[in-house]
């Protein structure tokens, strides 16, 4: 529990990418502040949306354009039917969708069994959390929770 930073209403995420935090904003002037891994350069997502849906234990799939980089992710192509849910899955225990205008935007909050990457800059574009921090964040975000991903500035700034 930090002090609101943001300067956003009480039920918004703020994903305060170069500082690597994201903030869930509670009333009274707190915000719940949990460690994350982003995008590395050149997948990086700003702007405003929502949170459309949830998933336990999701299955990923990765888009059609990251096979294509990494072929070695064909088993777990949408065509193949991605990756089954459990603790090797890149998406971890839980998973958010960002949906802007009512489109998928691609970009997901999720957990990683990945621990060391938080903090850091190395993921497709997603939001990193450690497992048990998605899993608190999942219970306390409804779907439709509005989100502010930042990319190059203070999260003070509108």
């Amino acid at each position: 529990m930090v002090d609101n930073p943001t300067g956003e209403a009480p039920g918004t995420l703020v994903v305060d990418t170069p500082a690597k935090y994201l903030y869930f904003t509670i009333p009274g002037g707190s915000a719940v502040r949990y460690g994350i891994g982003v995008g590395r350069e050149g997948f990086a997502w700003s702007g405003r949306a929502k949170v459309q849906y949830k998933r336990e234990w999701p299955r990923w799939t990765p888009p059609n354009e990251m096979v294509a980089r990494q072929p070695e992710l064909e088993p777990y192509s949408i065509a193949n039917g991605g990756m089954e849910p459990g603790l090797e899955n890149p998406l971890g225990a839980r998973a958010l969708y960002i949906f802007q205008d009512g489109r998928d935007t691609l970009y997901r909050l999720h957990g990683t069994p990945e621990a060391s990457s938080i903090g850091k800059a190395v993921s497709s574009g997603c939001i990193r959390l450690l497992n048990q921090d998605v899993i608190d964040l999942y219970e306390r975000v409804p779907d439709g929770t509005p989100i502010r991903v930042i990319q190059d500035m203070s999260i003070q700034a509108a």
